[in-house]
């Protein structure tokens, strides 16, 4: 969308930066992550099982987009690491639900942690107190664009999603 003058609309300026910045700290943040070598999709299911519970196989594969066939490897891994674990299904014993264990949930949470450890060190060190005092309002900003958007458009297990577990 340009304005009369040729230029580009400034909301869609910052929609531009805003885009390109939040994918390149997210770049950065994910190569610096250790988590005992698992991938972001692996990450992704622990998340999942944490802050909505238990889900099958169908279900997570739908919250991560990707085919049923892609997650088995993926949740076989888990399993081994012992991760998560399967549960029979009560209601359809053919069927089996996946749950984070103590030990994944603790493998999420020090993943997070470091995460928000490393960009805390950044803050305090290359911002001025003015400075993070902005950052917090755009991270506020952030979050508000993000729920409205995320209202917008049909995600799996929305409805759960307003009486999930937040990791903070």
């Amino acid at each position: 969308m340009k304005n009369s003058n040729g230029l580009l609309h400034p909301a869609v300026e910052t929609a531009n930066h805003l885009h390109r910045s939040a994918l390149r700290l997210f770049r950065v943040l994910r190569v610096t992550r250790a988590a005992e070598g698992l991938t972001l999709s692996k990450l992704g299911v622990l998340g999942r099982l944490y802050r909505e519970g238990m889900a099958t196989a169908t279900e997570l594969a739908a919250y991560l987009r990707i085919r049923p066939q892609s997650l088995t490897r993926l949740v076989a891994d888990l399993e081994q690491r012992k991760l998560i674990v399967r549960r029979s299904k009560d209601e359809d014993r053919r069927q089996s639900l996946l749950e984070i264990t103590e030990a994944g949930a603790r493998v999420l949470n020090e993943d997070i942690r470091d995460q928000r450890v490393r960009l805390a060190q950044v803050i305090e060190k290359e911002l001025t107190p003015a400075e993070q005092e902005l950052l917090r309002i755009a991270a506020g900003l952030m979050d508000h664009i993000a729920e409205v958007t995320e209202s917008q458009i049909e995600l799996p297990s929305k409805s759960k999603r307003k009486n999930m577990r937040r990791i903070r």
